[in-house]
This record gives structure tokens, C-alpha cells and sequence, in this order.
């Protein structure tokens, strides 16, 4: 019975939350307090579940899964395929940590709310989309999951339905998410038709970079961008994000980066191959590199210059939160940029920079998405307490709300990246090695973040240490449910940036040796076809 379960691991991180979904308007009919209880558990069960498969797969490598069969590497792959390695492990993480904190957090900030069956329900599917669109192997059934993502997520940013801005920000998502999913359903009939294959391994295997290679890495990483918010395809996500519930936003941050997962797995597994070919005398590395570092830079002077001019709190966040995407595409950038071929070896790398820089980027996805996270929450806790999100309308709330402050106070250090938070340790990492291959890079960070900390400094002093205005005297606590979700985070928040060598080696850096894993030994590929 133990090895049936752990056997199946892959696709219980899947089954769990998409039964739970379909189970909740059921539960829901008991009562309110069951139909929670019961989305906590799920979520609880299908977190201890992911977590068992992340400990396998950093523990004994690369787990493949095939629904309704057996497998052994070098057979047809003709079924739904997983395939689990280091990278996918580490985003799965993200993809369930989020979401408990969030169906915790929810228990008090949506009490008052009607349609909660139809809420947990999204929730639950949005869960699923983000499990399966980071563990599977399958081009085709990426597009399903990232479309079970996006359905989900655009009718839970319109979730108040009775306020036009996030009616009409559910529509601007559901739209953008509708052309990317063209765009990427193209691609992979692109893909498909030139080498009848769908599993990303076997492409891996096969891309011969044609014309129409490069028409689907376009198409691809297009589409992926747009859906995790890169400059300048990042119109939805200040208004998903400022006009979503706090707790759908901490979800939908999981999915942004689930898409930015997307954009990895293609440059680095399905074309990574292909990164030192040369192409019109320059390698394919070196055009990517320059590529995105400059969407990257992009992204992070937007996103910071339009957070100074934001007065309602969410929206700021929400730019804080695009500036933060820059910082990992910038670390990933820099880190192509660095690859080299042995001349003694012949075998392809990353120098000692580069592999810092890719590190950093990596380990500044998870850091974003605790400490923007918890900024949502506080500023969720914020409206629930006085029904208002412009900075320029509140002050003084330090006096009646403690922990609150003391959250928020947590949550604008880290994002800073200032000790010792988590941000701290990830943005050095970036700002060291983008500093060894070109300065005027780090200098560009290191600035956008002083901005960052002046922008979230003014802010707590306006909201929380102002004078008290006389209106919000009666103000109170938030419910204790989500105190203990913005304490979670707080507490990991503080973890990481105490202990920042635990995280990297345990967690980060099997995610980074799997993205250069087809730059070395093609691990990913031989685990489906038993040969490189």
C-alpha cells in the first residue's frame, strides 16, 4: 500500500485538488465551516504530497510518470506523461505553498462574501493547473494545464463581480491569456509537425533549429512572457493584481511565475541544445542573453518609476511586483550570456558567474513570491480593517493593528532586499555576478531597488506611523486566520534570510543544475529515451 502511494506521487499532486474541486460545492452544503475545513485539508494533503515527491526527486533524481502504464526509458510515449526532475520540484513548491496559505488566509478575509463554493472551487483548479503545468513532459498537456491556470485565475481576479475595474481586469486577463494560449497551441503544431512528437524530451532530442524552430522559441516565449507579466506584456497584471481579492492575488503570483517556469523550461531544456550553435556568427546563447536582459532591465525600471506614482496601495504592489520579475530574467540573462565550451573537454558550462547569476534568479522566485505575497496580504488586511486602499485616505493604523505593521514592516525589507530578509540574500547573488559580467547592469538593480525601499519606507510612514485619523479610531485587528497566514510567510521570510546557504543548497540548486542540465549531460532526455 506505501509503495502504491509513493508510486504514485506525480499524479496524486494532481488528482488531489482536482477531486477536491469538484467535492467542494458538495461539502459546501454542510456548512460553511466544513466546506473550509475541508479545502485547508485538501490543500494540507495535496502540500504533504508534493512535498514527498520534492523530497524523492532531490533525493534519487528524475521521476517519470506515465498515467495508465508502466515505463521504461526508450518506449513510445503515447500517454499523459510527467517527467519530475530539479527545476520542477522546485516550482511545484511555490505551486502549493501558495494556495494553502491563501485558502488559510481566506477563512476570515471572505467570511462575509457569497459564492465561496464557486471561490474554493476556482482556487482548488488553479491549484491543479499550476501542479501539472510545472511536472509535466508533454507539450500538449503544458497548453491544458495552462489553460485550467488561466480560466481559473481570470474568473477569480473577477471575483467581485459587483466592482466594474475587476470585471473589466478579469476581461484584459482572460483576453491576454487567450491570445498566448493561440500563440503557444501554434507553436506546438510547429513542433508537432515537423518531428510528430510531443514530449518534450524527445524535441529536446530532435530540434534541428529550421525556420520553424525559431518560429516556435518566438511564439513560445512570447506568449510565456505575456503571461508572466515581462515588460512591455505587463498591462494585466497591475490591474489583475490590484483588483483580485488578496488572497487570489498571493494564488495568481504562483501562476505568473508558473508561466515564467515555461519560459526556462523552453530556452533551457526544449532549445538548450541549441544555445551554442552559431547563428549569423553570434550563438543562439548570446542573441537570447542580450534579449532578455533587455526586456529584463526594462521591466524593472517600469515597474519601479510606476510604483512611485501609485497612491492606492495594491496597485503600488502590484508594480513592485513587475519590477521583481526584471530581477530574476535579469540573473537568467546574465547567466546565458556566460556559457562556454570546454576546450579540453569539449563539454558546454557555465562559468563560476554565470552559474551565481542563475542561482540568484532562481532563488529570487520563491523569495518574490513569499515577500510580494505578503505585502498583498497585509494591504488585504488593510482594506478588511478600514475599506480603503489609498495611502493618501489612511495613517496612524500602527496604533490598533501590531501585528499588521509588523508584517508589513517584514514584507518591505525583504522586497528591498535588505538584511536579513530573503530578498537581501537572493539580490546579492544578482547584483554579484551581473556585476562581474557587466556593472553597469548591477548598478542598474542595485538602484531600482534603493527606489523600491524610499517607495515602501514613504508608504508604512503614510499608513502606519502617520497621525491617526479620526475616522479609522475604531479599527481593529484582522481575524486571526489571517494573522497566522501573514505569520507563516513572515516566519519562512525570516528562515530564508537567516539561513540563505540551507535553502540554496538544498533547494535551489537542484533547480539550477536541472535548467543547465542539456548544456552537461542531458539527464532530462535520457530518462525518456534511455540515450542522449
Amino acid at each position: 500500500m506505501n509503495n502504491m502511494f509513493f508510486d504514485n506521487l506525480p499524479a496524486l499532486a494532481v488528482a488531489v485538488p482536482l477531486f477536491g474541486a469538484f467535492l467542494t460545492p458538495l461539502v459546501s452544503k454542510i456548512g460553511d465551516r466544513a466546506r473550509n475545513v475541508f479545502v485547508i485539508l485538501v490543500m494540507g494533503l495535496t502540500t504533504t504530497v508534493v512535498f514527498l515527491l520534492v523530497n524523492d526527486v532531490f533525493t534519487n533524481g528524475i521521476q517519470t510518470y506515465v498515467f495508465g502504464g508502466s515505463y521504461q526509458p526508450g518506449e513510445t510515449v503515447i500517454r499523459i506523461f510527467f517527467e519530475v526532475d530539479g527545476l520542477s520540484a522546485f516550482m511545484a513548491i511555490i505551486a502549493v505553498v501558495l494556495p494553502l496559505v491563501a485558502v488559510i488566509y481566506s477563512w476570515g478575509f471572505m467570511k462575509k462574501e457569497t459564492g465561496l463554493d464557486k471561490y474554493y472551487t476556482l482556487i482548488l483548479l488553479m491549484t491543479t493547473g499550476m501542479i501539472g503545468l510545472v511536472l509535466t513532459g508533454d507539450m500538449f498537456n503544458f497548453f491544458v494545464f495552462l489553460e485550467i491556470t488561466s480560466i481559473s485565475s481570470a474568473a477569480l481576479v473577477a471575483f467581485w463581480v459587483n466592482k466594474g475595474k475587476a470585471v473589466d481586469a478579469g476581461f484584459k486577463y482572460i483576453v491576454i491569456s487567450s491570445i498566448g494560449a493561440l500563440f503557444v497551441l501554434f507553436a506546438i503544431a510547429l513542433l508537432y509537425g515537423q518531428y510528430d512528437a510531443l514530449n518534450m524530451a524527445v524535441l529536446a532530442n530532435s530540434i534541428q533549429y529550421t525556420f520553424l524552430d525559431k518560429m516556435a522559441l518566438v511564439l513560445l516565449l512570447v506568449a510565456l512572457a505575456m503571461k508572466a507579466g515581462i515588460v512591455p506584456m505587463h498591462m494585466w497584471l497591475p490591474d489583475a493584481y490590484g483588483c483580485a481579492p488578496s488572497s487570489v492575488t498571493l494564488v495568481l503570483i504562483g501562476a505568473t511565475q508558473a508561466s515564467l517556469y515555461g519560459v526556462f523550461r523552453v530556452v533551457f531544456t526544449l532549445y538548450g541544445r541549441e544555445l551554442t550553435t552559431a547563428v549569423n556568427q553570434v550563438s543562439l546563447n548570446v542573441l537570447l542573453s542580450v534579449f532578455i536582459v533587455a526586456l529584463a532591465l526594462a521591466t524593472i525600471v517600469v515597474g519601479v518609476l510606476m510604483a512611485l506614482k501609485q497612491s492606492n496601495l495594491k496597485r503600488m504592489i502590484a508594480f513592485a511586483a513587475v519590477a521583481e520579475i526584471g530581477y530574476m530574467i535579469l540573473a537568467v540573462g546574465a547567466a546565458l550570456s556566460t556559457i562556454t565550451v570546454d576546450s579540453n573537454t569539449g563539454v558546454t558550462m557555465l562559468t563560476e558567474s554565470g552559474e551565481m547569476a542563475l542561482k540568484g534568479g532562481l532563488f529570487h522566485i520563491i523569495n518574490d513570491a513569499l515577500d510580494i505575497g505578503l505585502l498583498f496580504l497585509v494591504a488585504g488586511a488593510i482594506y478588511y480593517a478600514t475599506r480603503e486602499t489609498s495611502v493618501n485616505k489612511l495613517g496612524g493604523l500602527a496604533r490598533n493593528m501590531k501585528y499588521t505593521t509588523v508584517f508589513f514592516l517584514i514584507g518591505l525589507l525583504a522586497v528591498s532586499g535588505m538584511p536579513p530578509m530573503n530578498g537581501f540574500a537572493s539580490k546579492l547573488l544578482i547584483y554579484e555576478s551581473t556585476y562581474q559580467i557587466n556593472p553597469i547592469l548591477a548598478v542598474i538593480a542595485i538602484l531600482c531597488s534603493i527606489l523600491l525601499l524610499a517607495v515602501f519606507v514613504k508608504v508604512f510612514h503614510s499608513v502606519f506611523l502617520g497621525p491617526k485619523l479620526s475616522v479609522f479610531k475604531d479599527t481593529k485587528e484582522v481575524p486571526k486566520s489571517m494573522l497566522l497566514a501573514m505569520g507563516i510567510i513572515a516566519i519562512v521570510i525570516v528562515f530564508f534570510g537567516i539561513f540563505p546557504e540551507l535553502v540554496v543548497n538544498n533547494i535551489v540548486q537542484p533547480a539550477a543544475d536541472a535548467l543547465t542540465d542539456m548544456l552537461k549531460n542531458g539527464l532530462y532526455v535520457k530518462a525518456v529515451l534511455g540515450v542522449i
